[in-house]
This record gives structure tokens, sequence and C-alpha cells, in this order.
């Protein structure tokens, strides 16, 4: 064998080596700790928009419980099969109750009620429609879209229990002008 084969041989070897480390490195970060999703359809406007290239984190809720306000990537409860995207808006334990425009939640900490601020991130603070009285499961969450007129959400389906959560919203990477980490609202509560 001559010089040639034998350097084409050694680089066909390094190339393979260096796949098989890089499979070994993405695969699981891929698989178990995040991943893509693009946003499809406008029930998140005006925080999130129709084609926006987003990272979940999927491993935050094996060490802590989901919090109110985190936007969760999960699977549709009447066809998983299907993801959607939605912001938590009530926990397991309490009630939820919406009545002329208004999102209440009901729990130990505020037995009478509390509204919920959500000018952080909704700033025109639309009425929330529907009619809606319902009382959380263990592991139930009730999720809304922050586009409240026009999201298919718990309103119309029901609650979504944790085990079909994907993973929470952690980075939208596109539009590059629109690229950002994302935290929990700092919400204000509004007791009744």
């Amino acid at each position: 064998m001559n010089k040639y084969a034998k350097s084409i041989g050694g680089f066909i070897l390094e190339i393979l080596k260096i796949a098989v480390i890089s499979l070994a490195i993405i695969v699981p970060v891929r698989y178990f700790l995040i991943q893509p999703f693009f946003v499809r359809g406008d029930s998140m406007e005006p925080n999130f928009s129709d084609r926006e290239y987003l990272i979940i984190d999927e491993i935050s809720y094996r060490f802590k419980e989901p919090e109110r306000g985190e936007i969760i990537v999960f699977k549709y409860p009447k066809d998983p099969d299907q993801y959607y995207i939605k912001r938590i808006m009530g926990l397991p334990g309490e009630r939820i109750f919406i009545e002329d425009g208004e999102l209440k939640v009901y729990n130990q900490e505020y037995p009478e009620g509390m509204e919920i601020d959500e000018s952080t991130y909704l700033p025109l603070s639309p009425p929330t429609p529907g009619d809606v009285d319902i009382i959380l499961g263990e592991n139930e969450y009730f999720m809304m879209g922050d586009n409240r007129r026009a999201s298919s959400d718990s309103r119309s389906w029901g609650p979504v229990n944790e085990k079909d959560f994907i993973g929470r919203t952690w980075l939208r990477l596109w539009p590059m002008n629109k690229a950002m980490a994302f935290e929990l609202p700092d919400y204000t509560y509004l007791e009744n």
C-alpha cells in the first residue's frame, strides 16, 4: 500500500472518529436536555409569532415543579402527536374561575380568590373570553395562550397533565432581532 492510500485511510478514520464523538455528544443533548421547536399559529401573540424558532429546556422539570407563568410545550391532550405551546395559568389543586372577561385563581394562599396582573407580558390586558369554573387535580395544569381571543387552550379542552409536558421555553433563536432568553414573569396578585 502506498503512502497516498495510507493518508486517505487515516483521514477517513479521523472523520469517522469525529462523527462518532459528535453523535455521542449531540444525541443525548438533543433527546434528553434541549429540543428545537417551531411556533405555528398566532395563539401566543404578542409574545410569540408564527415560524419563530425556540429552544425547549426538557430537563428542568426533573428537578423542580412547573410554575405559573412559564411557557410550556406539551402534547395536545386530544391528539398526543401534536405539540402546543401555552402559558401555565393554574397549578394543581387550584380553582380556576373565568367570568365576565376576568381570570381568578383560588388556592390555599388566596382562599378568597385573586386576579393575576399579566400586564408585564400582555400590555393591552385583553379580557379573557369564556366561562370556566374548574378545580385542578393532582399533576393538572390550566394552560392558556397569550392571544386570549384566538387561542384553543384549557378553556375549551380542559387541563393538561404534567406527564404530557415536553419542556419549558428557554430561548428564542429566530428571528435574530427577537432572540432572547425567557424568564418567569414577576406577578402582582390583585386580591378580591
